[in-house]
């Protein structure tokens, strides 16, 4: 049953005797193309990316007389003082952020405190976080209750590891509402909302429906519009929503029912918030869902797109996204004012000499402004994992970028990465595909009333946007003259968002493809290489690496 906010919070149902103070500590992130971190000193106090959702829940969820204090390491990180206060210390993170889990784990053990790790690492992983005190593997449930009735009966550290895991998940439409509250949501760029969990696609790289099950598990639409309250009780906030769904169509007739009851909160609230999400390309065959996305004010969608080459999303188990032609997909999605950020990956078993050629052609042809291309990791508890391990492709050598023992040679893919990150994110092409933008696909979008958002906090945030984006972008980089013929044509069209919007992504791809052609970032998200000295730079890709 889900509780009304008269009836109070939902909270964990196990009798708790003594008072125990909780520490929540989320890592800090690995800096990559899709966490804008770049782009925090053009913004009016943004400091980190998203709020962290599964750790807010898991705070939301302690029991009512458990004090909790939550520190983001993005924003600020954990003192003495702060591990002083706690009785006990709750951390989650994924298997990038291992790094910054371990380090947070050392310093609430020299303090003296008793240590939690839950999330999607641990949960996939726990043989990585032997010094972890105490881990929570799989989703909220009966191992949470589990784990807080230990922690009422003592906060004095275990001799050996004990590990609770969830047998009796949580539905989702008992969830709690997320300790926003326990968060500057100002100093964000984005806030974040969960619909639903679980894919039904079993793509051979991902690890979604090991972790989530196949089966999407689903919130209510009133938890969702509670949720969005809850965020708006602070002032400040970003105007920007992004549904952190691992599908957000993985239950068709869910979205299709849920949106209108999105729709008709912003209606009563004058639009207050724009929204993204994740989705399969083949979203693109859902007409119904897409127009309602429009009118709720959906402006972008993240799709997996991972390679134009059909020979290689089959042997991926990606059929959903030859399901229509891929570029027919894209100007659908773009007629409804969606614009696409695509996932690419390089390394698959199928790439051929004639790969880096068809993705250059793809990104040219596409226009796709925005595009995260990695290189292939194998993570845990994926078929692809389990494919590598057997045939003895799984790489330990941590001063590789990859995991994967590619087919092809080695230094051959990273050096296709590097010159299809180059080609994708060189200043001139990047701003002409937001160019094509401007006509393909932000004229579609829904007009709303100015009410919803005019108000002097959203006011003062686009000016200092704008203000710091003519400074650094505008004068100061050595790409101001793509940025200002983009400006000028979107003026023209009275598309001022779009150069704001443009102007903040823009500069962060450029400014971390130089970083990382360079050699200063790695190839991949989820990789673990430690960067110790600059690469040499190629003289094909000079031109890329002028400092701004």
């Amino acid at each position: 049953m889900v509780l009304t906010e008269a009836e109070g919070p939902v909270r964990s149902s196990v009798p708790v005797t003594n008072r125990r103070r909780i520490l929540c500590v989320f890592p800090r992130y690995t800096p990559a193309f899709g966490t804008f971190n770049h782009a925090y000193r053009l913004m009016k106090g943004v400091r980190a990316f998203m709020p962290p959702q599964g750790l807010l829940l898991i705070a939301a969820y302690m029991p009512q007389a458990w004090p909790v204090r939550f520190i983001d390491e993005n924003m600020r990180d954990a003192t003495e003082a702060d591990f002083a206060w706690a009785d006990a210390v709750l951390v989650s993170g994924m298997h990038v952020q291992a790094p910054q889990i371990h380090d947070i784990a050392a310093r609430a053990h020299a303090a003296g405190k008793v240590v939690m790790l839950g999330g999607p690492s641990a949960s996939a992983s726990p043989e990585m976080y032997a010094d972890i005190d105490y881990l929570h593997i799989g989703e909220m449930g009966d191992a949470t209750d589990a784990l807080v009735a230990r922690l009422d009966e003592s906060v004095a550290r275990p001799a050996a590891q004990l590990r609770f895991e969830t047998k009796d998940r949580l539905p989702l439409h008992d969830f709690p509402i997320p300790a926003y509250d326990l968060i500057p949501l100002k100093n964000y760029l984005m806030l974040t909302l969960q619909f639903s969990s679980g894919c039904p696609y079993l793509c051979e790289f991902c690890d979604i429906p090991n972790l989530y099950g196949r089966q999407p598990r689903l919130k209510t639409p009133a938890q969702v519009t509670a949720e969005l309250d809850a965020m708006r009780k602070q002032k400040g906030h970003p105007p920007v929503v992004y549904f952190v769904d691992d599908n957000f169509i993985g239950n068709r007739k869910a979205a299709k029912d849920m949106l209108p009851h999105l729709l008709a909160w912003q209606r009563q609230h004058g639009y207050p918030l724009q929204f993204a999400c994740e989705a399969t390309l083949n979203i693109a065959k859902q007409p119904e869902i897409l127009k309602l996305m429009r009118e709720c004010l959906f402006l972008g969608v993240f799709v997996g797109i991972e390679t134009p080459e059909a020979d290689a999303l089959k042997a991926m188990r990606k059929n959903q996204n030859i399901a229509v032609p891929m570029l027919e997909s894209i100007k659908t999605l773009n007629d409804y004012g969606l614009e696409v950020t695509s996932g690419i990956i390089l390394g698959l078993d199928t790439d051929s000499d004639d790969t880096e050629t068809r993705l250059k052609d793809f990104i040219d042809i596409s226009r796709i402004p925005m595009l995260t291309i990695n290189l292939l990791q194998a993570l845990p508890k994926t078929p692809l994992w389990d494919r590598l391990n057997a045939a003895g492709r799984l790489e330990t050598d941590p001063g590789l970028e990859s995991n994967v023992r590619f087919l092809r040679p080695y230094d051959e893919v990273v050096g296709m990465w590097r010159r299809c990150i180059a080609h994708a994110n060189d200043p001139e092409r990047l701003f002409a595909r937001f160019r094509h933008q401007m006509d393909a696909t932000y004229v579609n979008r829904v007009i709303p009333p100015a009410s919803g958002r005019l108000n002097w906090s959203n006011l003062s945030s686009a000016l200092v946007l704008a203000v710091r984006l003519v400074l650094h972008v505008g004068i100061l980089s050595d790409y101001r003259k793509p940025f200002w013929r983009a400006t000028r044509y979107a003026l023209r069209r009275g598309q001022i968002d779009a150069v704001l919007g443009m102007g903040f992504i823009a500069h962060h791809l450029i400014q971390f493809t130089r970083e990382a052609l360079r050699g200063e970032q790695n190839a991949s998200y989820y990789s673990t290489k430690r960067r110790t000295a600059s690469a040499p730079p190629a003289p094909d890709l000079a031109p890329l690496r002028k400092s701004a």
